[in-house]
């Protein structure tokens, strides 16, 4: 396998020997926001690892966040260009004014996690269980799973189960030493889980599949203004092709991983660094259709219905434009 990274890094020193006068100028630059530590940074650490960031001509200033939210005021305060977010934020956000957009970055979800030992064999056995929740009562996730329960039991599921909430540590702690018998966590977390001897029952997608959505929407990606879009649409899309570029290899080449494993937090776990691995390689986004965006207009459908304004904002419907045109892939 590392013959198979030593061989894309001759190819992609071979590209740049061979780039003409006209595309050796200086770096297109854009500044990325990453939550600390959180698994964006894989990719990040990938790309350039294998060279694709020079490769597309583009130079990355990489400022670390400290949470979700910091980002969001990074982004509206001009600080950074790009950071991690979903399509229903977006969408928000552009029906409130504030111009922004997005493309796919991946398509993980987290999942129901089960004790085996709480004989939870489908969604129905969740009644008069403990349910430890990632998030709070607006959680996305939580609000598919209620409306999945609901269409099969007719019940709701916050009156019917014991439910507690909090951050994804937490959550994790509570499936695992048995102080909750099912759990609705984020992927990476769920990976842990699943080590601890807990199984996942399904997956947000499962849910998603089963309400009615035709295919798996990308719910997180790249989200950045449109005036970044109209100022920067080069830098933008050099780093678009670099991150689907090493969103290929990270699919496909084990070796990729050893070099990135000092990112992800493992240590000497093998077990967890290929849970991890295997877990995100799912997630990976193949492609972007701007004008096919079918699936992520049914989900946010489903979760204005479900979860009302608290969820999706004053509008339930997909703003126009939360899909940038100015990809493709």
């Amino acid at each position: 396998m590392r013959r198979a990274i030593r061989t894309v890094l001759s190819a992609l020193a071979l590209a740049g020997a061979l780039l003409t006068p006209a595309l050796a100028q200086d770096p297109l630059k854009i500044t990325i926001g990453a939550m600390a530590n959180g698994t964006v940074f894989w990719e990040l650490e990938a790309m350039k690892a294998l060279g694709l960031d020079k490769a597309n001509n583009v130079e990355l200033d990489v400022r670390e966040l400290a949470d979700a939210k910091a980002g969001q005021i990074a982004l509206q305060a001009g600080e950074v260009d790009v950071i991690l977010s979903d399509f229903v934020y977006v969408s928000i956000q552009r029906n409130s004014g504030n111009m922004l957009t997005f493309v796919p970055h991946s398509l993980a979800v987290g999942g129901l996690i089960v004790d085996p030992a709480a004989n939870i064999a489908k969604v129905e056995d969740l009644k008069g269980k403990t349910l430890a929740i990632s998030g709070s009562p607006v959680d996305k996730s939580w609000v598919i799973l209620q409306a999945y329960y609901g269409s099969v039991t007719g019940g709701n599921l916050a009156d019917e189960a014991t439910v507690r909430f909090g951050a994804p540590p937490l959550i994790n702690e509570l499936i695992t030493t048995g102080q909750a018998q099912a759990s609705l966590n984020l992927w990476n977390w769920n990976a842990r889980a699943k080590l601890a001897g807990k199984t996942e029952l399904m997956s947000v997608w499962d849910m998603l599949k089963a309400l009615g959505v035709s295919e798996q929407p990308p719910l997180l990606g790249w989200a950045f203004t449109d005036q970044t879009a109209e100022t920067k649409t080069a830098a933008l899309v050099a780093f678009l092709n670099a991150s689907f570029a090493t969103k290929d290899a990270l699919r496909s080449d084990d070796g990729v991983w050893d070099t990135i494993r000092p990112v992800m937090n493992v240590g000497d776990d093998d077990a967890l660094f290929t849970q991890l691995r295997d877990d995100y390689r799912v997630g990976i986004v193949r492609s972007y259709d701007p004008d096919h965006i079918e699936a992520a207009e049914q989900s946010f459908a489903l979760m204005a219905e479900h979860g009302g304004p608290d969820v999706v904002g004053d509008v339930p419907t997909l703003a126009p434009g939360t899909f940038w045109k100015g990809y493709s892939k």
